[in-house]
């Protein structure tokens, strides 16, 4: 299947299943955002866990998450868990997936507009945050080691722990 049929079937499509492929993270995760299809994980690190600075900490905002083990040992089923998202929920996190649209595209470099901050800039953003703080850390005599994954510390704890999953019922 090309490119545009991807595009095609995900904008056609409310929930855009997101498996582990060679790598947590597939490229048909943001093909899926730029479609404006709503993505469904199976594990936190296929997107949570990587891009802190591009995608909300509120992950319910604009996706579903389904533990990849739960569907395995037949205790979930995705059909099942997708009806369950209500309608208004739909709306709601399509918005949002809308609206992540241009924190995971590349603007085209020769392009004059600088309306939106695009994946690089973010990226470049986030970057430099961190070298200032670890910069700020060294001259106040601290290790820059100490609490290095902490600001994303909380997705770290995504399999099955509080509220990382919630039953709909």
């Amino acid at each position: 299947m090309s490119p545009i049929e991807v595009l095609k079937v995900f904008r056609n499509s409310v929930f855009c299943l997101q498996p582990a492929g060679d790598s947590y993270t597939r490229r048909s995760t943001f093909d899926s955002i730029l479609a404006g299809c709503i993505p469904v994980f199976f594990h936190p690190f296929s997107a949570y866990t990587q891009y802190i600075w591009h995608l909300p900490r509120n992950y319910s905002s604009y996706s579903v998450y389904i533990p990849e083990n739960l569907v395995r040992e037949g205790r979930v089923s995705i059909r099942m868990q997708l009806l369950q998202v209500s309608k208004a929920e739909v709306v709601s996190m399509r918005q949002e997936v809308i609206n992540l649209i241009p924190k995971v595209i590349y603007r085209d470099p020769r392009s004059k507009s600088k309306d939106f901050e695009d994946a690089f800039d973010i990226a470049v953003k986030g970057m430099l945050e961190r070298v200032g703080k670890v910069r700020r850390q060294i001259e106040e005599g601290k290790d820059p080691g100490t609490g290095f994954a902490e600001p994303g510390s909380w997705k770290l704890k995504l399999k099955l722990e509080d509220g990382w999953y919630r039953e709909r019922s």
